[in-house]
This record gives C-alpha cells, sequence and structure tokens, in this order.
C-alpha cells in the first residue's frame, strides 16, 4: 500500500534551530522586552523551547516558572528543575493547588464530577497563565508559548491557558517532530520521550483525550492540512481507520474558535 511520504515529517534540524533562534531574537528585540518567561513542565515542548530561547538570548534573559499541584508527578518538577539547572536559567517554583481550591470552594465544584472536571482542568491552565504574566509584567519580559502544531491543529489546549502567549516558537513543528529536536539539543532522552500530559487533573494523560498516538496523528495532519488531501485518501495512504481520520477533521473545526481572533462587528 503506498503511504504518505515520511520526509514529509523529516527535518533539517541545523535549519530548523537557525530559525527559531532568530525569530525569538527578532520578537524580542522587535517588542523592547527585556526578556522572555516560560512555563517549564518537566514535558519535551516546554523544554525544547527554554533551551532554544537561551540559544537566542543567553540564560540570564530567560525565566522559568514551575506550577505544580498536588497530583503533580514528582518526576515532572524532577525534570523541570534539572532542565534548568543545565541551562543556569532563573526559576520560581509557584504551587497553585491552594489558589486551585479556592477557586474550586467559590464555584462549589465537586471533584468526583466528571462534567466539571474539564472546566476546572482549564481553571488551573488560566491560573498558570495569569502567573506567567505577573512574571512577565513584573521585569517587562514576554511570555513565550509551548504549544506545539500536533495540538493546535486539533484544539488540544486551552483557550487563555496554555493557548495565551506572547509568541509561539514552536507551533509550526508536529509533536513527533518536536521530540526529534529534543534529542538534537541534547535534551535527557527521558523528557524527550515521556509521554504527553498537562497534568490538569489526576491521572491526566494526553493519549486519553486525542483520537490518535502522535505517531499516528501526525501523518495524518500532515495529509490533511499540509498535502489537502480529502480524508478517504489519508485514511488509504496512512493505514489509519477512516473513522479516525473524520475524528481529527472534526476536532480542528469544532476549535477554528481557539486559534482565532474574537469575532467582531467589523474588523480593524
Amino acid at each position: 500500500m503506498k503511504r504518505l511520504d515520511s520526509g514529509a515529517l523529516k527535518l533539517d534540524l541545523e535549519k530548523t534551530v537557525y530559525e527559531i533562534v532568530v525569530f525569538i531574537r527578532r520578537i524580542v528585540e522587535e517588542s523592547g522586552a527585556d526578556g522572555v518567561v516560560i512555563g517549564l513542565s518537566g514535558g519535551v515542548d516546554s523544554s525544547v523551547v527554554a533551551v532554544l530561547c537561551v540559544r537566542a538570548l543567553c540564560k540570564e534573559r530567560v525565566l522559568g516558572v514551575m506550577m505544580p499541584v498536588a497530583f503533580t508527578p514528582a518526576e515532572d518538577i524532577k525534570n523541570a528543575k534539572e532542565l534548568a539547572e543545565w541551562l543556569g536559567i532563573r526559576t520560581e517554583l509557584i504551587e497553585i493547588q491552594d489558589i486551585s481550591e479556592s477557586f474550586g470552594r467559590k464555584l462549589r465544584i465537586n471533584q468526583e464530577n466528571l462534567r466539571q472536571r474539564i472546566p476546572m482542568a482549564n481553571i488551573r491552565a488560566r491560573i498558570r497563565m495569569i502567573i506567567l504574566y505577573y512574571f512577565a509584567n513584573l521585569n517587562n519580559y514576554l511570555v513565550v508559548g509551548t504549544g506545539d502544531r500536533s495540538e493546535d491543529l486539533i484544539g488540544y489546549f486551552t483557550k487563555y491557558g496554555d493557548g495565551g502567549a506572547d509568541f509561539m516558537p514552536i507551533s509550526h513543528l508536529y509533536k513527533t517532530q518536536v521530540r526529534e529536536l529534543a534529542r538534537y539539543l541534547g535534551i535527557a532522552d527521558e523528557i524527550a520521550d515521556k509521554p504527553s500530559s498537562p497534568q490538569l487533573y489526576p491521572g491526566h494523560r494526553a493519549t486519553d483525550e486525542i483520537p490518535l498516538s502522535y505517531e499516528e496523528l501526525d501523518p495524518v495532519l500532515v495529509g490533511l492540512f499540509d498535502n489537502k488531501l480529502p480524508p478517504r485518501e489519508v485514511s488509504r495512504l496512512t493505514g489509519i481507520p477512516l473513522k479516525a481520520v473524520d475524528e481529527v477533521l472534526r476536532r480542528f473545526n469544532g476549535s477554528r474558535h481557539k486559534r482565532a481572533f474574537p469575532p467582531m462587528v467589523r474588523e480593524w
């Protein structure tokens, strides 16, 4: 069976790093900012972005903020701290459990109610965004987003949460490409290969919420959005069931509002 060209996901790693470093440097300089602040989760996306920011700006102009909750795995905090130490950047550790609980009490959220779980998860993401912007405002910094193309295209991020940032250095890269770039940058395998999880509720795993594994998802996204192929053809070329390809497209269409400026009566 003919399949999508695997080269579509193959990166020129040296060129990719150069382009992103130049982009970061230009955005920061044009804004008149003194540096950047990034939320460090211990995951591959934030780790890659942190390394690229240090390369672009120098370690003194990068601030990493860790914002765990009670159920954040100890390994994630350890990975985030070790990465920051490796890079030599300044860090802040802000535990947000009590802030989250305050929202929960005020809104009378029942943590066992599955219907309320996602709204509460989004609150946690937005708490983190608020904290990042506090440090950005305090230091005349920009907030760096860590979203990748795989998650952006299917809307797997929180609007005005982890989707709230001043610029997005890796939003053009698919998750499997980000993992490849992480290894090229010298990031530890335990981070580069770690299963993705926003850690917005206990036991939270990305694979529980996205329709395919990233290794399956990325070729589908390439077929649909880079090659502009119809779903049936993408299914044929990737070997992914048509139902799953249709679900990817449904998620893209259903999350358009997350990737767009709020509608206005008149455009500027």
